[in-house]
């Protein structure tokens, strides 16, 4: 009886560890077990989020990665970690992209009131270089008021409010949005009747596209709308590296706007050879 006994008791021991195994070795099971153990549990979510970093040509760039199942300050917080050189979020930057924030640098506070978000840094942000500080600026504007509800930024070192640039000391707005420009480019004759406007080019790694925006700053009495078609029509572009996937034959034959909605309307060279439009080129 026993003997009986002793049997089973190994029988029953023997299937419960031989099914452990199998539910541990189950590809899907690993994978989970791993990701939490090396705390980058957001990875199996597959959610992506717009982050803008700087490009192999040193552009600030817009691109994506892998984010928290969050929104608005949670977000927020999670994409400035990819912003920060030697972040919790280094092993997932893009090939070919670099973080700028400084290393070091931790989030204080974020607090988000009425479409403006306003972040307290600790003070090594300051010790970013000339060179980068004002590509660290446009880095945390455009990727911040990207995410949905926040529209312009409040940036705070320490509790006290940026209001110059650590190291060209160039004063900047108490309130950021996109607005202060990114890429930017200037064609100006003098300092009257300044036009700005936004285009958004193209640019590849290692076959991967992705887009980089210019501001440029110019004196041109033209209508912005053709200025900004015939920037992304022309044969040459000024900013090296960069393309544009419109068609340079590609013209606008008139325009019109009704309730924030712009009507375009083009000749025929706007299509591609299958007879298509590019997503590059509606974008």
């Amino acid at each position: 009886m026993l003997k009986k006994m002793s049997i089973k008791k190994i029988i029953v021991s023997t299937t419960a560890i031989i099914l452990l195994l199998v539910i541990y070795l189950i590809p899907s099971n690993r994978k989970d077990i791993d990701l939490k153990n090396n705390s980058i549990e957001y990875n199996y979510n597959n959610v992506e989020s717009t982050i803008y970093l700087v490009d192999s040509n040193d552009y600030v760039a817009r691109t994506t990665i892998p984010t928290c199942k969050c929104e608005g300050v949670d977000l927020a917080k999670d994409l400035l970690e990819g912003l920060v050189v030697g972040g919790t979020k280094n092993n997932i930057i893009p090939n070919g992209f670099r973080s700028i924030i400084p290393p070091d640098v931790t989030i204080k506070d974020l607090k988000l009131q009425e479409g403006v978000l306003t972040i307290n840094f600790s003070k090594e942000l300051l010790d970013i270089n000339e060179k980068d500080e004002n590509k660290m600026l446009e880095a945390i504007i455009y990727t911040l008021t990207s995410i949905d509800g926040i529209d312009k930024v409040i940036i705070k070192v320490e509790g006290e409010v940026l209001n110059k640039l650590p190291n060209s000391k160039t004063n900047i707005p108490t309130v950021l949005n996109k607005s202060y420009g990114i890429n930017k480019s200037y064609d100006l004759s003098n300092l009257n009747d300044i036009l700005s406007y936004t285009t958004y080019y193209t640019s590849t790694y290692n076959d991967t596209k992705y887009y980089v925006p210019v501001t440029k700053y110019l004196n041109d009495p033209n209508d912005k709308i053709k200025i900004i078609i015939d920037s992304l029509t022309t044969s040459y572009i000024y900013e090296p590296n960069l393309m544009s996937f419109l068609n340079s034959n590609a013209k606008l034959n008139s325009y019109s706007e009704k309730e924030n909605v712009f009507f375009l309307d083009f000749n025929t060279n706007l299509y591609d050879s299958k007879d298509k439009v590019l997503e590059e080129v509606i974008y």
